[in-house]
């Protein structure tokens, strides 16, 4: 007897409902990324790029010299942030000196890297970056957060080039090790925050979420794809940038500011214990800061959290004017006013 092979049971209604929901997966997507761009061309057409675009290697960075006078000061933003971080600095620095904030390649208006995301490599693109948009040294070099760590690799790498440093609520590059472990819970869920922008901006979601900024001008340089992949490659170099820039030494005699936050404002992501067990962590790394420099110092802004310019421009403003004239007691008669 042969056995008929048993027919399969088909259900033309279940594969229509497979195809009608990637249908709309996929419109929604489609939907998601002609929204997307749509709103980037129209917050950078109303809100134009300040300064200009320079060719670097095979990209395009963005920087934004004002003022006139040497030494220049030049602006380093931390880890993910573009030059709007200096909005409230810029101006009041040139009246009296050049000045120039700028995109990290991949950030803001800057055209991505192929390169890694490591401070040093940060440092040396930013090194190209000067020259090619001429802006000589000698510079006065100032980094808030992470960007501590780039200028400080900067001036381990051309330390002719750099003649004074302002530390703005700077980076530790033992602080991994020296906080409370709830801090490296909390720094595991921004990782995660920030790889859900990357996955998601290219649709929209996140400026659909409200997750970008209100301010045009950030939002403009802020909010996209790129700048969202950057922000991820930076966090994920943290640890090798903290290890190039321990190993990168003292600056000597180098007029050095260090601003630190408020330690009685407390982080309101931690518990009241691990928060005050942080910022006691985090002023005494502040302090070993100072002591990079025989000519160091630190001073602690009152009512200021991390983002200290812009919590308190006038305090940054007024630590690069004290290294700036620093600089011209010593070097005066060898710098162009």
């Amino acid at each position: 007897m042969t056995l008929m092979p048993t027919p399969r049971v088909q259900h033309p209604w279940l594969r229509r409902l497979v195809v009608s929901i990637l249908v709309i997966v996929l419109f929604l997507a489609a939907a998601g990324f002609l929204y997307e761009n749509i709103c980037e061309a129209r917050d950078r057409r109303f809100n134009a790029m300040p300064g200009r675009l320079i060719d670097v290697d095979t990209r395009t960075m963005h920087i934004d010299c004002t003022g006139e006078g040497s030494p220049a000061v030049i602006l380093e933003s931390g880890l993910g942030d573009s030059y709007t971080s200096w909005r409230k600095v810029q101006p009041k620095i040139a009246a009296f000196t050049r000045v120039c904030s700028y995109d990290k390649a991949g950030l803001g208006y800057s055209s991505p890297s192929p390169d890694s995301r490591t401070s040093d490599v940060i440092a040396k693109e930013l090194h190209i970056l000067l020259q090619a948009a001429g802006v000589p040294p000698p510079y006065i070099l100032v980094g808030h957060s992470m960007g501590g760590y780039d200028v400080r690799l900067y001036a381990n790498l051309f330390h002719n080039e750099v003649v004074g440093m302002v530390l703005v609520d700077s980076s530790h590059p033992e602080q991994d090790h020296r906080f409370p472990g709830e801090v490296q819970d909390l720094q595991g869920s921004w990782q995660r925050e920030a790889e859900f922008l990357e996955y998601t901006m290219p649709f929209g979601l996140p400026r659909l979420l409200g997750l970008c900024d209100e301010n045009v001008m950030e939002r403009a340089a802020d909010c996209n794809f790129h700048t969202a992949r950057e922000t991820l490659a930076e966090m994920r170099a943290f640890s090798t940038s903290a290890s190039l820039t321990a190993a990168a030494g003292k600056l000597g005699d180098m007029p050095l500011v260090v601003l630190s936050h408020d330690p009685d404002k407390l982080m309101g992501d931690l518990s009241p214990e691990a928060a005050r067990s942080t910022n006691e962590a985090w002023e005494k790394m502040q302090e070993e800061l100072a002591s990079l420099s025989t000519r160091g110092t630190q001073k602690i802004v009152k009512g200021s959290g991390h983002y200290v310019q812009l919590d308190h421009p006038e305090a940054v403003v007024d630590s690069i004017h004290d290294v700036f004239n620093q600089v011209r007691a010593a070097e005066g008669p060898s710098l162009k006013p």
